[in-house]
């Protein structure tokens, strides 16, 4: 399935957790909380800004983000758990 957001809107799909920590002990599922990383599948054309310009977003398909807790709407394509976010969500580009 194709979907392509609107305006400052981005699709993510969350990076997948360690099940270890550092010291080596494994984390139940039960304890563990989801991802506040992801990586960006799609991107909207911008933001409308009140002269009616769109501003382009600073954020691209493929970026590593870091975004809010409780920040998105979560959504299923193909199976697979992705999140819709707005930009103003996103806390940050994490840079490799």
């Amino acid at each position: 399935m194709k979907i392509r957001p609107l305006q400052d809107r981005l699709i993510v799909k969350r990076v997948a957790e360690e099940n270890k920590t550092k010291g080596g002990l494994f984390i139940p599922d039960t304890a563990k909380e989801k991802p506040l990383e992801g990586k960006v599948v799609a991107v909207g054309n911008g933001k409308v800004q009140e002269d009616g310009k769109v501003r382009p977003l600073d954020i691209k398909a493929g970026d590593t983000i870091l975004f809010s807790k409780y920040a998105g709407t979560e959504i299923k394509l193909d199976g697979e758990e992705h999140l819709i976010l707005r930009e103003e969500d996103v806390l940050g580009v994490i840079e490799k």
